[in-house]
């Protein structure tokens, strides 16, 4: 059987850990996520959503248990190897874009590349600007993002998470900053990645309407997964 691309058993974290201020948000968090799965991530403010997302993406270590990446523990390895793991199994969508206001949009896309080669290639050109063909912005190549709209500049992010083909994507609510037409557009365009290229997400989002529209739901709740079901639509 397959190993799932991450798996998480009894995670905890804590901040300001060996002080009186110590403050632990996340309480043995397990779960795994599949290849091709199409899951979000729910619960109110202050349930631990983006320290739990931050965990996954390597951006943060736990303070305790398992992190499996594709079956290979993680979370006790050095710096170098997380930030290629991060590179190449991993891609990100966050609220606001993020995106270099001083590159143009297949600049923005092929950033993820020179990071983890130094160099940017033909062939990392051609892939990029395949990407944003596919987001349907092939006529916005050499546009920077102050001349995209929102949508617009969403879009390129996702070309650019996509862009070192990950095998799953975490969205912290990618459409949070959206009006409803282009948070519709920008989900269904991750909607069509997943079912088209088999790149799994993670979706953080406090959007009912895009949770009913996953395939999983997983409740976070106090730094406790209280819910973890298919949705049953």
């Amino acid at each position: 059987m397959t190993s799932p691309v991450i798996a998480m058993t009894n995670i905890r974290k804590t901040y300001n850990e060996g002080t009186p201020v110590a403050n632990e948000v996340l309480h043995g968090i397990s779960f795994a996520l599949a290849a091709g799965e199409f899951a979000c991530l729910i619960g109110p403010s202050g349930s631990g959503k983006s320290t739990l997302l931050n965990l996954i993406g390597l951006l943060e270590q736990p303070s305790g248990g398992t992190y499996l990446l594709n079956g290979q523990p993680i979370q006790e390895a050095d710096d170098d190897t997380r930030t290629r793991a991060r590179l190449e199994t991993l891609g990100f969508v966050f609220q606001f874009h993020h995106l270099l206001p001083a590159f143009s949009a297949l600049e923005n896309v092929l950033l993820p590349g020179l990071m983890l080669n130094g160099t940017i290639t033909a062939e990392a050109r051609a892939t990029a600007t395949r990407l944003l063909t596919a987001v349907g912005l092939a006529g916005a190549l050499n546009k920077p993002p102050n001349q995209l709209s929102g949508g617009m500049q969403q879009r390129v992010a996702i070309a650019r998470a996509l862009a070192l083909s990950p095998q799953l994507v975490l969205a912290d609510e990618p459409t949070g900053n959206l009006d409803t037409h282009s948070a519709d557009e920008v989900f269904a365009l991750m909607r069509n990645i997943n079912r088209e290229r088999g790149v799994a997400f993670l979706i953080v989002t406090h959007d009912p309407r895009l949770a009913a529209r996953c395939d999983r739901i997983i409740e976070l709740r106090d730094g406790t997964v209280v819910s973890d079901a298919p949705n049953q639509v």
